[in-house]
């Protein structure tokens, strides 16, 4: 059986604006595959090539060079067949403010050839908390409630592959829990996953295996416990009324009050909190814990920062 998704040396260049300067090279070589019922996670920092990668998965960019197959139909050749196998769910809240909500489920069927299909729109509404706004204009809709029925829009079609583009991004907890309580059943029924997303936590819990991009380029592709097991280190976590000095501040990873370190031994953990009472600070709920997905991510970014550095 094909991978479900194969990215073959993508690269993707944008021409440099009249007066620009040089060219953006937004994708450089970049080869993967996600096997057939994956729950697959692509990851980076802004500008690290995600969108445009799965623009040109959706058809909807062509890449440079390379190729991208979609349960083995390239996805410019075979555009068609290719778009059927996908469901993507994008970033931009984009809908049609002349309809309701099961006008528009019912809409996005016909746009695949789907048809008597009630039983399972039905499903889509209740899975995803959607049955008492069936008959609301989009336009009522909140925020939350149009990105529901855009994860609805891209599963009407029932496909074997999902993509959730920051599926999840300003959107509130009930809306995560049972966004991904309905997806995680879909994966464990064979449907493929592939999400981006910026909140890392969600990616540890769900994805098996993830890809990391940098500047175009992948620089992690691992299953996820092996990336866990990889960490250098552990975290000294703990809070704090008042500011690090400026070289305490370099070295940790702060939000408001809570302080992160990371720490390869008791011995440095004890130099931390050492130098947070020289400062005339007083670190309370302290606790030291293995790294999470977020300190592999940010690990990785660094040492890659610094051999392009170097280079």
């Amino acid at each position: 059986m094909p991978a479900a998704v194969s990215f073959d040396s993508v690269t993707k260049v944008f021409p440099a604006a009249r007066g620009s300067g040089a060219a953006l090279r937004a994708l450089d070589g970049v080869s993967f595959d996600i096997k057939a019922g994956e729950f697959f996670g692509l990851l980076g920092p802004n500008g690290a090539g995600k969108t445009t990668l799965i623009s040109i998965l959706a058809g909807l960019a062509r890449a440079s060079s390379g190729s991208v197959r979609v349960l083995g139909y390239d996805v410019q050749r075979d555009y068609a067949q290719a778009r059927k196998l996908l469901g993507v769910v994008p970033q931009e809240l984009v809908f049609d403010p002349f309809f309701n909500v099961i006008e528009t489920l019912r809409f996005q069927s016909g746009y695949f050839g789907v048809r008597d299909n009630e039983a399972w729109i039905e499903e889509l509404l209740v899975g995803l908390g959607l049955a008492d706004k069936a008959n609301a204009n989009m336009r009522q809709l909140s925020g939350g409630m149009k990105r529901r029925v855009l994860v609805a829009q891209a599963l009407v079609h029932k496909p074997p592959v999902i993509v959730l583009d920051e599926p999840t991004a300003g959107v509130d907890v009930e809306l995560r829990q049972t966004l991904w309580q309905f997806v995680s059943r879909l994966n464990r029924e064979g449907h493929t996953v592939l999400l981006t997303t910026h909140y890392l936590d969600e990616a540890e819990a769900l994805c098996g295996r993830i890809a990391m991009l940098k500047d175009g380029r992948v620089v992690a592709l691992e299953r996820t416990s092996d990336l866990l097991r990889s960490a250098s280190s552990h975290v000294l976590r703990f809070t704090i009324d008042g500011s690090l000095p400026p070289e305490l501040a370099r070295r940790a990873r702060v939000t408001g009050r809570v302080v992160q370190f990371p720490a390869q031994d008791a011995l440095e953990i004890e130099r931390y909190l050492a130098a947070v009472r020289e400062a005339g600070l007083h670190a309370q709920d302290v606790e030291i814990r293995k790294a999470d997905l977020e300190e592999v991510f940010l690990q990785i970014m660094g040492q890659h920062r610094l051999a392009a550095e170097v280079s």
